[in-house]
């Protein structure tokens, strides 16, 4: 199983979010305990990478994956959508096998 990808849509939508940001800087997504769906993603711009991240560039944006996060992640794309309900990053996880409606909380 591959590591973890970025879309172009998203690598050009992190450019901008952290285009007012210190360079070195890009969106950590993390995965934590919660949700409806047993665990739930938390991502959130983050300043620089922590010394044990998975670091995933593309475009010139940077991902920030955490060790404990990532068996989680493995496989998965972070993308950026459009939709007419609104715009997210959405993560499309191979391992995640049933999602709540929402798309933010998963199980495995």
């Amino acid at each position: 199983m591959a590591n973890v990808g970025l879309t172009e849509a998203a690598a050009k939508r992190i450019k901008a979010v952290v285009a007012g940001e210190p360079a070195g800087a890009g969106l950590r997504v993390a995965v934590e305990g919660g949700g409806c769906s047993g665990f739930q993603y938390d991502i959130a711009v983050a300043k620089a990478a922590k010394g044990d991240d998975l670091v995933i560039e593309r475009d010139g944006a940077r991902l920030f994956v955490d060790p404990v996060s990532l068996p989680f992640l493995l496989g998965s794309e972070v993308d950026w959508v459009e939709e007419l309900i609104g715009s997210s990053f959405k993560v499309n996880n191979p391992n995640a096998k049933s999602s709540c409606g929402c798309g933010v909380s998963f199980s495995v």
